[in-house]
C-alpha cells in the first residue's frame, strides 16, 4: 500500500483497530511454505507494530501426515477429519507442537516478535473430552472442545507476548486429543473478545467458482455462507472453516475474513482497505 494516498485510507481503520485482539488461524501448507511463511509473518509483524494484539492458532496437517509416512503409520481421514489412533497422535505431537510450531516461532523471531508457543494443553487453555463415535466411526484420539479458560492467554496478551497455539488440547486425566484447529481458533476469539478472526488459506477467499482461483466473493453474510455449505459449492475443505466462522460470529466476533497467504499484502489489504483482498463473512452482508 505504497503513497499518501494508500496511508489516508487505511487511516481510519488503524485507528479503530489499534489495541483490538485478532486470531489469526494459519494453515499448515502456509507454514511449510517457506516463501508464504516469511510473506505472512512480514504481515503480522506490521499488524503488531501497529498496536493489533494477536493470537495466531496453527494447522500442519502435511506435516503429520509426512510423519506419519516415516514412521510407517497410516493416515486415516473420513471426511477430511483425521481418524487419531495412539500411535497417530505421537505423530500429531510431533508435527504440531515438534516441527510446525518450531519453525513458525523461529520465523517470527527473526521479525522481532515475542511469540511464545503454546497448546490448549497449557495451564488448561482449552479443556476437551473424547469425541463420540459419529455415524459409527471412532475417530481415537480426537477432542471435542469444552469451555476455554482464557487467563493465561489474556496474561500473555497484556504482558505484550504474542501467543502461538496449537490444536491440542486435553482432559484432566491428563490424556491429550487432536483437535480441529479451525474450532480451536474460533472458540478462542469468542473466549477472548477477539474483533476479528482472519483465516489465511493457499486459496483468496470463498470462491464463486470453484476452479477460477479469481472468482473471491469479497462480502456474505452468515446464512449465504451456510447455504453455499448446503448446496455443495463451498467446496475445498471450506465446509468446516464456514462452520467455524458460525461459531465465532454467533459468539460475538465482529467479522471472519479468509485471506490468501500467498498473495502479496494480502492479509493488510483486506484488514485496511474497502476493497479487501479475500471474503470478508458477517451476521449481516452489507461489510459493515
Amino acid at each position: 500500500m505504497p503513497g499518501m494516498k494508500a496511508l489516508r485510507s487505511a487511516a481510519p481503520y488503524l485507528s479503530q483497530f489499534r489495541g483490538k485482539v485478532f486470531v489469526v488461524k494459519l494453515g499448515g501448507e502456509t507454514i511449510e511454505s517457506p516463501a508464504i511463511l516469511r510473506t505472512v509473518s512480514e504481515q503480522i509483524a506490521l499488524l503488531w507494530q501497529l498496536g493489533i494484539r494477536l493470537v495466531v492458532v496453527h494447522g500442519g496437517g502435511t506435516a503429520v501426515d509426512k510423519i506419519s509416512e516415516r514412521m510407517g503409520i497410516p493416515v486415516e481421514k473420513v471426511n477430511g477429519r483425521r481418524v487419531t489412533s495412539a500411535e497417530a497422535l505421537e505423530a500429531v505431537k510431533m508435527g504440531l507442537k515438534g516441527s510446525v510450531q518450531a519453525d513458525l516461532l523461529a520465523e517470527l523471531r527473526r521479525m522481532g516478535l515475542p511469540a511464545v508457543g503454546l497448546t490448549g494443553l497449557d495451564a488448561g487453555l482449552i479443556p476437551s473430552h473424547k469425541r463420540p463415535p459419529v455415524n459409527g466411526v471412532d475417530y481415537g484420539f480426537v477432542g471435542d472442545l469444552e469451555a476455554p479458560q482464557p487467563a493465561l492467554l489474556n496474561h500473555l496478551l497484556e504482558g505484550g507476548y504474542l501467543p502461538i497455539v496449537a490444536p491440542l488440547c486435553g482432559n484432566e486425566q491428563g490424556e491429550v486429543f487432536n483437535v480441529n484447529a479451525d474450532t480451536v481458533a474460533a472458540t478462542l476469539a469468542v473466549a477472548i473478545g477477539a474483533e476479528k478472526l482472519l483465516f489465511v488459506l493457499k486459496v483468496s477467499g470463498l470462491l464463486r467458482d470453484p476452479e477460477q482461483p479469481t472468482s473471491v466473493i469479497p462480502f456474505l453474510s452468515l446464512a449465504e455462507a451456510e447455504a453455499m455449505v448446503k448446496e455443495g459449492s463451498a467446496s475445498g475443505g471450506m465446509g468446516p472453516k464456514i462452520a467455524a466462522a458460525g461459531l465465532a460470529l454467533k459468539g460475538g466476533v465482529h467479522s471472519v475474513q479468509f485471506v490468501g497467504g500467498g498473495s502479496q499484502d494480502g492479509l493488510l489489504l483486506e484488514i485496511f482497505t474497502n476493497e479487501g483482498s479475500g471474503t470478508m463473512i458477517q451476521m449481516g452482508g452489507d461489510g459493515s
